[in-house]
């Protein structure tokens, strides 16, 4: 008995048990929808992030560029190394073709065409990258080139898993990115040849990811961006020096799905308030609103409802907000809306009627 007893116990510390363990430096689950932090650790850590890079690169390029336009390669391609779509000089190709190559084959020349394109020179648009990132609150980050690799001074591009989910989550509400950033094959002929591109990135093979973008330098090490969703759970995923990065970013979406759930919180169809400035007209809310959540949080959420005292206003006008609180922290603000009804009636008494004249002196 003593024998098999043994025999159990050395099997199970032979045997590893499976557990829920992260190999990056830094890691970080954002909610895509609020921006709320679900789990991380040195999420303010700052490191290199490669070609990480380039979700950056792509979202100015949208917003600032045509995608139409179509861009003469110029010898600044000469400049790039590494991974790379192959461009040559005096080929013409669009920015909308230039942009697929930047996120699903990683192209440093793109990066650098794109960059010339947007702002004249790479300076020019390293400034603007400066830029975007103090607008979305990235506090940790400061970017020297558009492609993520080391400069020859040594000098890199440097952020923090957080700063990367800022400016994904921001890229995300963009429906052009979110087209690019999940696309798996892409076909598309420049002015001089044809390219047939196959995304790098292998976990877009799961059902559940929507987007994602690679890097690797010899420095940064594997860098990893990812957004997910499942069952009206949005979710961006950011990895920094992760030997794992593909399995660590399956098992964090598991562990997320498995143990959030997404709330209904306002209910558009459903939205009742009280107030005595507006009692004769309708007030209502154009979206519902979800929040993932645990289990035991959602006795934590609060609703609270800031109204603006206006003495005059129109149909369909914003008079307010509803806030959404989770532990004193405000992740939503959900506009509220009026509709005038004027024949809307309400038996008063001369109290309720006395307090309305008052109210409006």
């Amino acid at each position: 008995m003593f024998k098999k007893a043994l025999l159990i116990f050395v099997v199970v510390i032979l045997i590893p048990m499976k557990v829920f363990a992260i190999s990056a430096s830094s890691m970080i689950a954002m909610d895509l929808d609020n921006g709320r932090v679900l789990t991380g650790y040195n999420i303010n850590n700052s490191r290199l992030i490669a070609s990480i890079t380039k979700i950056m690169t792509a979202i100015i390029a949208i917003e600032k560029g045509n995608l139409n336009d179509e861009i003469k390669v110029s010898d600044i391609i000469y400049k790039a190394y590494g991974s790379s779509i192959y461009l040559e000089v005096g080929e013409k190709i669009t920015l909308k073709d230039l942009l697929y190559g930047l996120i699903m084959r990683s192209g440093n020349d793109a990066a650098l065409v794109i960059s010339e394109y947007i702002s004249g020179s790479v300076e020019e648009f390293v400034y603007l990258m400066n830029e975007y990132a103090n607008n979305l609150g990235m506090e940790n980050t400061h970017f020297v080139n558009p492609h993520g690799l080391e400069n020859d001074d040594k000098s890199a591009n440097i952020s923090t898993a957080l700063d990367m989910a800022k400016l994904t989550k921001y890229a995300m509400e963009n429906s052009t990115f979110r087209s690019i950033f999940k696309t798996k094959n892409y076909t598309t002929k420049s002015s001089t040849k044809s390219y047939v591109w196959h995304n790098k990135n292998k976990l877009l093979d799961e059902k559940y990811i929507t987007g994602g973008k690679t890097g690797f330098t010899e420095l940064a090490r594997r860098t990893l961006v990812s957004t997910g969703s499942k069952n009206n759970i949005n979710v961006v995923v950011v990895t920094l020096n992760d030997p794992d990065d593909w399995q660590d970013h399956k098992d964090i979406y598991n562990n997320i799905f498995k143990n959030y759930q997404s709330y209904l919180i306002l209910e558009k169809d459903n939205f009742e308030i009280k107030d005595e400035k507006y009692y004769k007209d309708t007030l209502y809310i154009k979206n519902d609103y979800y929040m993932t959540l645990k289990e035991d949080e959602i006795k934590d959420v609060k609703i609270n409802y800031n109204l603006n005292k206006l003495k005059e206003y129109s149909d369909d006008e914003i008079v307010g907000y509803a806030l959404i609180n989770l532990k004193d922290k405000t992740y939503h603000k959900e506009p509220i809306y009026i509709k005038k009804d004027v024949k809307k009636e309400e038996k008063l008494s001369w109290w309720q009627k006395f307090k309305r004249w008052l109210f409006k002196w």
